[in-house]
């Protein structure tokens, strides 16, 4: 790992770090761009100095491309437009770069940052103390066109990679700051708009880190790979004929939901092992009753008795309740609903602490996160607590470890493309009563939909904390599971690496597994089929 400081450690930390935009234009700028400089001028920690437009990058699109992408934005990258907060982006001041070619960057900006692809040389600025930052998605465009997603949903990559990188002096060259993993679409203008999207987040994290610490840490291993060129015709035609596809696909299940005549026959199998190392191929499956899907499931012991909490719903009725049942052997005996509401409920991560019983269940369309009391188990509950009023939260854990209680959850801040899978936020509580949380100073600590979500309760091993969690790729929700190992943790450092991945290999029919969970040398673990005469057979 790299570290450098390009300022004395006695300057005062509050100073804003002074930021110049590079942009090819003064006006239309996209969503993703608006958004960017919303939160800039927002966030005292910054001061947007200026928008230098330079010359924008030239590039031989086919045009028979150009013509393809008119017609797939036109149709499937419809958003609303994003409304401002801050009206000073009406008043940011615009610099042409070519009428001051001797200005002194130095003496005015700590950092510029790329919007636009330019033809702008990218160390042009490498002399300021924080160089220039770029995103990875403008190597794959122009002036004129955008391909960036194109190569990995014609070539079936089951993730799109997203970097930022930095151009500083000396020969150091093209360094990553940071990189995310993100699923697939179906749709390249859909996977372009959704990660683009995601990347306002991933740039605040870091320039908010820089604001505080002064210092530019980069990655060890550069992500740095050839720039795919715009398809050809022999690439579009098969492309648009995928995309059609799945177009009628997306529109036979939108059916269904309507009418209420399917729904991912989602199903619980259960084994014995650890929760580090269970072998997912001795697993059985829990037959369901009746029409009954399970997913999320969670074990509780109580009274020497074990049992499940998990997610229910049916193909007639998509909207999830808690259900409990009793595990005796390799069957689930059904006692009833544990928790309903009128919104969805989904992932009943349930505790024990104290005297109490608690359960936190997934709760995004409340716009809240809730924490409910047991009064009598296992089918009666009371709301003790919430938090993150407003938040579109998900999966969230809440645990001790090391003396201290950790809350783990999965917020969405979005404009066009709410997502639980691209962020994992940290949060040091009180305990079951939410009284206070203080944010990681670096959320989200984890960013990328094929290791953010979490997947299930995290768990201690040889005093070492781990985290299920879910591996959304090749375009499925839900697709894998990894088990991470916490390396830090603390409110101003968080890191983890995968040390496991399970894949949907493990039983006939399915294809997706994406939550586990362990208690007293058993284990649940969920699992998707490819449709319900698999489940059933």
């Amino acid at each position: 790992m790299d570290a450098s400081s390009a300022r004395t450690s006695g300057q005062a930390a509050h100073v804003p770090l002074r930021i110049g935009l590079l942009t090819d234009r003064r006006h239309g700028f996209d969503n993703w761009q608006l958004a960017l400089i919303d939160r800039l001028l927002t966030d005292d920690r910054f001061c947007l100095q200026s928008a230098i437009v330079c010359p924008p990058k030239r590039a031989a699109a086919p045009a028979a491309f150009r013509l393809a992408a008119t017609l797939e934005r036109s149709t499937l990258g419809r958003q609303p437009d994003y409304v401002p907060i801050s009206p000073g982006i009406a008043d940011l001041p615009f610099i042409t770069l070519d009428d001051l070619p001797d200005r002194d960057w130095g003496n005015e900006l700590d950092l510029v940052l790329a919007i636009s692809p330019l033809a702008t040389p990218q160390d042009a600025f490498s002399a300021l103390p924080f160089g220039t930052w770029r995103l990875s998605f403008l190597d794959e465009a122009s002036g004129d066109a955008d391909w960036y997603g194109y190569e990995e949903v014609i070539t079936n990559k089951p993730s799109t990679n997203l970097s930022i990188t930095v151009w500083r002096a000396g020969d150091r060259g093209a360094e990553t700051l940071a990189t995310a993993d993100f699923n697939t679409k179906f749709s390249a203008v859909r996977n372009a708009d959704f990660i683009k999207e995601r990347a306002v987040t991933l740039v605040m994290r870091e320039l908010r880190r820089l604001a505080e610490t002064r210092v530019i840490t980069t990655l060890s291993t550069s992500t740095a790979r050839p720039a795919p060129q715009p398809p050809g015709l022999g690439k579009l035609l098969p492309y648009t004929a995928s995309v059609g596809r799945n177009l009628l696909a997306r529109g036979r299940e939108a059916a269904e939901t309507k009418f209420k005549i399917g729904a991912p026959p989602w199903a619980l199998f259960v084994g014995n092992g650890p929760p580090e190392d269970f072998d997912p191929r001795t697993a059985v499956l829990l037959k369901p009753d009746d029409d009954e899907i399970r997913a999320d499931p969670f074990l509780f012991q109580h009274d020497g008795e074990t049992y499940v909490f998990y997610e229910a719903y049916t193909p007639s009725n998509f909207k999830g309740r808690i259900a409990v049942g009793r595990l005796v052997d390799d069957r689930l005996e059904t006692m009833g609903i544990a928790l309903k509401a009128e919104h969805h409920l989904s992932y009943p991560f349930v505790f024990r602490h104290a005297d109490g019983i608690f359960m936190i269940p997934e709760t995004n369309q409340a716009r809240r996160l809730e924490v409910w009391r047991c009064v009598e188990f296992p089918l009666r509950w009371e709301l003790h607590a919430t938090a993150l009023e407003g938040q579109s939260s998900a999966d969230s854990a809440l645990f001790p470890f090391a003396g201290k209680w950790w809350l783990f959850t999965n917020l969405s801040e979005f404009h066009a493309y709410e997502d639980h899978c691209s962020e994992l936020h940290v949060f040091e509580v009180d305990g079951p009563d939410l009284k206070w949380l203080k944010p990681h100073r670096n959320n989200p600590v984890v960013m990328g939909s094929t290791e953010a979500r979490n997947g299930g309760r995290p768990f201690e091993h040889g005093g070492r904390l781990y985290r299920p969690s879910q591996r959304n790729e090749y375009g499925i929700y839900g697709y894998g599971l990894n088990i991470m190992e916490v390396e830090e943790l603390d409110l101003d450092s968080y890191s983890e690496r995968c040390i496991r991945t399970i894949k949907p290999d493990f039983a006939p029919g399915i294809i997706a597994c994406h939550h586990m969970d362990a208690s007293n040398g058993r284990y649940v673990i969920d699992a998707m089929f490819a449709d319900q005469a698999d489940l059933l057979r």
